[in-house]
C-alpha cells in the first residue's frame, strides 16, 4: 500500500499528512492557533506529526524546532539552523515506503533528545506491537493507575517488560477509559501498529546512538477540563522524553565527527483475504 506525505515547511515542518490506500493515518487536532504560534511558545496540539528536538517534555516543550519555519533547500529537503546546531531532514520514497533522512550537524558532545512525534487516527481495537519483554518506562503521570505505593519516591519512571510494565496493558489502544501516560520502549527500533486490517511499520535506523519508540496514550484523559482521544507512536533517539532527566546512556550524543544521522522508515500494508496489499 503507497504512502504519501505531505509537511508544512513554514510551520515547524510538521507533517500534514501519512496517506495509503485511501486512509489518512495522522490525526488532526482542533486546537485554534498553531500558524500564529511564536518561538518557544506553548505547544499547540493541531496533529500530524511534529519534530520534536531537543527535548520532547520539558523546556522547551516539544522542542526547540516544531515552532520556527524551517528553509526549503530542495525537493523533499527542509533545513532549520539554531545556535546550538543544524537539523536537515529529506523525505523521499522507496518502494511504496516513506524514506525521512537527517542530518543534525553540532559540536562533539551535544547532547540531544529527538522523536518523531506521530499522532496517529487509530480505532479503539488498534494495538501496538513491539517484542515481548523490551523494557519499557512508565512516565510519572502512570502512578495515578498503580496501586498505592508502587511508584518508585522520587524516581523519574518505573521500568518493567512490554506489553505490561508494572501490571499495566499497553498495547491495546482503545476503547477510551479516560487515562493518559507516556512510556518509553527501550532499545526498540521498529514496532508496528494494526488496526484492522491495516498495519503501519515505523523503523529507526541510527548507529552508536539509543533507538527507542516512545507511547503516548490519551484515552480521552488529558488535558484537565477538555480531555481527548490522541495516540502518539514516536520513533525515538534517546530514552527519555525529557532530556533534562536523560542520564549519560539516556541521550543521543554527537561524536567527534561533529554530525549525527538517521533514517526513519514507514511502510503500511492492508490484509485482504489473508494477504498484504
Amino acid at each position: 500500500m503507497p504512502l504519501t506525505v505531505a509537511y508544512d515547511a513554514a510551520h515547524g515542518a510538521r507533517w500534514t499528512s501519512l496517506r495509503g490506500g485511501a486512509r489518512e493515518w495522522l490525526w488532526r487536532g482542533t486546537e485554534p492557533g498553531r500558524h500564529e504560534v511564536r518561538p518557544d511558545g506553548a505547544f499547540v496540539d493541531a496533529g500530524g506529526l511534529e519534530e520534536c528536538l531537543p527535548t520532547v517534555r520539558g523546556r522547551p516543550d516539544h522542542g526547540e524546532v516544531w515552532s520556527r519555519p524551517w528553509r526549503s533547500t530542495g525537493p523533499g529537503t527542509v533545513v532549520i539552523e539554531r545556535p546550538a546546531f543544524t537539523l536537515t531532514r529529506r523525505i523521499t520514497d522507496s518502494a511504496g515506503a516513506v524514506v525521512a533522512d537527517y542530518r543534525l550537524a553540532a559540536d562533539p558532545g551535544h547532547r540531544f533528545v529527538w522523536a518523531a512525534h506521530a499522532l496517529l487516527d487509530l480505532s479503539p481495537a488498534a494495538r501496538l506491537d513491539a517484542p515481548g519483554g523490551t523494557p519499557t518506562r512508565l512516565h510519572p503521570e502512570a502512578a495515578a493507575l498503580l496501586p498505592p505505593g508502587a511508584w518508585p519516591a522520587g524516581d523519574s519512571w518505573l521500568t518493567g517488560p512490554w506489553p505490561a510494565p508494572a501490571g499495566l496493558t499497553l498495547d491495546t489502544l482503545g476503547p477510551d477509559d479516560g487515562t493518559a501516560l507516556g512510556a518509553v520502549l527501550l532499545d526498540c527500533p521498529r514496532v508496528r501498529v494494526t488496526d484492522g486490517a491495516d498495519r503501519l511499520t515505523l523503523e529507526l535506523e541510527c548507529d552508536d546512538q539509543p533507538r527507542s519508540t516512545a507511547l503516548w496514550r490519551n484515552l480521552g484523559g488529558w488535558p484537565a477540563g477538555s480531555p481527548y482521544r490522541s495516540v502518539g507512536v514516536e520513533p525515538m533517539l534517546g530514552a527519555a522524553f525529557d532530556l533534562a532527566d536523560a542520564g549519560p546512556d539516556d541521550a543521543a550524543v554527537v561524536p567527534p565527527a561533529g554530525q549525527v544521522v538517521w533514517r526513519l522508515t514507514i511502510s503500511a500494508h492492508r490484509f485482504r483475504g489473508g494477504r498484504p496489499r
